[in-house]
């Protein structure tokens, strides 16, 4: 790739654009680009995965271990929180992204979506889609294509000046995301196409799908690749069966996988990854290494699993995925056996350990309460578009015995409390249940005055941390503390902060916070036991930690934690996958 052409946008660096000969084609058994054979080398980044801050890093480690193209999804969620209400700013940065790539000299295939599975909150899709009580979501239902033309409108015009054939990197653009596995609408992914190339897509469409989906999932038009990790001669067979004469791509190769609560980390096998690479190249198919790079899922973003389950079970906080890269951006077994195939070398680095300890505590309760129990979509909140994830705290009053039943309407976790009045300026209260599935039951003998709590989603938004902070409820660790809760300390750096990681042993389930920002959830049951700190993050001096648990498992190790800089194996359960 040559660059000698620039571009300047507004509120963007200058960045260097490559002069336009001939853009990506699949007219034949093999790809070709500016008018030359072209065998894709690829690896899955997401932007929204990795501070903004190691973005270069990751893409010139990407570039130095021989790939030449980048692919990554676009979030819908976090592009459009509320309706009609757009962001691309900082970490959402999209075309800062493009252009950075774009300067590095990397290549890219963008998959917008709408949907992109990802192992991502509702696959990417706002929830206030929800609010429309007849919403189909991934059809051509009036709402949900209407807010997809909405969406569009902003995006596409954001990301088509980086299209090869304006001087930029993007040589594919993917229409939706393993459609064939969904598949309830056939006019759907022609609206989805018609949809780009209305707004000015040019490049070359692909679609991408398993063995299965691929008869359901491709739309007239477009190149139609494959995903796998395990190497099957028919299904390499069917893809030619379907597509003669074209090229073959895998574009979701997957390098590892995901990991559930409650699991055991997934570990495929290096040598095993690489064999199947080996012999893909062999065949002279173009690859995309899902993922190259996994990130980590900030926040409340990690959606969760229902292929095969009576009920979906929710996906870690970590998306290190077994990757090349690891959660960190360090350098695995698999990134240097890659590199030796694609003739390249890295070097590694080793860091030391802080630590540091908690002194304050706050209660739950005086945080957040609704009136009534409307599901979170329709919470009268963030400019009426509802909640999209965290936590909501429902309330109700009775006076007498009976059966709280939730009727099959618990889709994630809950939580119930039995505060009960004997007396003027008393009360006792105890958790008496908790559900992780759909069902929870609690019996109510007496006949005194009770508050019912069902701790089911709370509101914490960045403005609510701060909110936190100022908050009068803050009590010395000297008095025992009462659970859930908000705990609060001072992180103290001596020098410049580097990435690391938090462990917290002794601890059941919750959040944390550092700085403002939501590094995720934990849960001791595993596999993931450790989460991401990015230094980008940290400050010199003083740094803020805020812990939202629900409980402790044990309270002689209270808030025992232990930050390690740079972890390279983690302290995983491993299982072969």
């Amino acid at each position: 790739m040559q660059f000698d052409l620039f571009l300047l946008l507004r509120n963007q660096p200058e960045v260097k654009m490559h002069q336009v000969i001939e853009g990506l084609k699949a007219d034949s058994s093999n790809f070709t680009l500016e008018r030359k054979p072209f065998l894709i080398l690829g690896g899955s980044i997401h932007y929204f995965r990795v501070p903004k801050a190691y973005w270069e890093d990751r893409l010139l480690k990407l570039k130095a271990c021989g790939l030449n193209t980048l692919t990554t999804y676009v979030p819908w969620n976090l592009h459009e929180p509320e309706r009609g209400v757009f962001d691309f700013e900082g970490e959402l940065d999209l075309e800062a992204y493009l252009g950075l790539a774009a300067s590095l000299g990397i290549w890219v295939i963008l998959r917008p979506g709408p949907y992109i599975c990802a192992e991502w909150d509702l696959g990417g899709l706002p929830s206030w889609l929800l609010r429309d009580q007849n919403m189909r979501l991934r059809t051509t239902y009036p709402g949900f294509t209407a807010a997809v033309d909405s969406y569009f409108d902003h995006l596409i015009k954001k990301v088509a000046p980086y299209q090869y054939s304006r001087g930029g990197p993007i040589i594919a653009v993917q229409v939706e995301n393993e459609y064939g596995s969904y598949a309830t609408d056939e006019e759907y992914m022609p609206f989805i196409k018609e949809a780009l190339l209305s707004r000015g897509i040019t490049e070359l469409l692909v679609t991408s799908d398993n063995k299965d989906g691929l008869k359901l999932g491709g739309v007239k038009g477009a190149l139609e690749t494959i995903n796998f990790q395990k190497l099957d001669p028919e299904e390499i067979k069917y893809l030619e069966k379907i597509q003669p004469q074209k090229p073959k791509m895998v574009m979701e190769y997957w390098s590892g996988w995901f990991d559930l609560w409650g699991g055991l980390h997934h570990v495929f096998p290096a040598e095993e990854m690489m064999a199947v690479v080996t012999e893909i190249l062999k065949l002279d198919m173009s690859i995309n290494l899902y993922m190259f790079h996994g990130g980590t899922n900030f926040g409340f973003m990690s959606g969760a699993f229902a292929v095969g389950r009576p009920s979906p079970a929710p996906m870690v906080t970590s998306y290190d995925y077994d990757a090349p890269l690891s959660e960190a951006g360090d350098y695995t077994t698999k990134y240097h056996l890659l590199r030796n195939l694609f003739s390249h070398h890295h070097r590694e680095c080793n860091c030391p350990f802080p630590s540091f300890s908690l002194f304050f505590f706050s209660s739950l309760y005086s945080c957040h309460r609704t009136e009534k129990p409307v599901n979170m979509e329709n919470l009268p909140v963030n400019n009426n578009n509802g909640q999209a994830y965290g936590y909501t705290l429902y309330e109700t009053i009775i006076s007498s015995g009976g059966s709280l039943k939730s009727l099959n309407n618990i889709r994630d976790r809950a939580l119930v409390r039995i505060r009960t009045t004997a007396k003027p300026r008393s009360h006792a209260s105890t958790w008496m249940n908790e559900s992780l599935h759909r069902h929870i039951s609690v019996n109510v003998t007496s006949k005194a005055v009770k508050r019912v709590l069902v701790l089911v989603k709370l509101v914490f938004l960045f403005l609510f941390s701060y909110r936190l902070q100022s908050s009068a409820q803050w009590k010395s660790m000297r008095e025992k503390p009462s659970f859930p809760a908000f705990f609060q300390t001072k992180l103290y750096l001596s020098s410049s902060p580097k990435d690391t990681f938090l462990k917290l042993p002794g601890w059941s389930k919750g959040v944390v916070f550092v700085n403002g920002k939501n590094l995720g959830r934990y849960w001791s049951v595993g596999p993931q036991q450790t989460l991401y700190v990015p230094g980008a993050w940290l400050s010199r001096w003083d740094n803020e930690v805020l812990h939202l648990t629900f409980n402790y498992l044990l309270l002689s190790r209270l808030f025992s934690l232990v930050l390690s800089w740079k972890i390279h194996n983690l302290d995983y359960k491993h299982r072969a996958q």
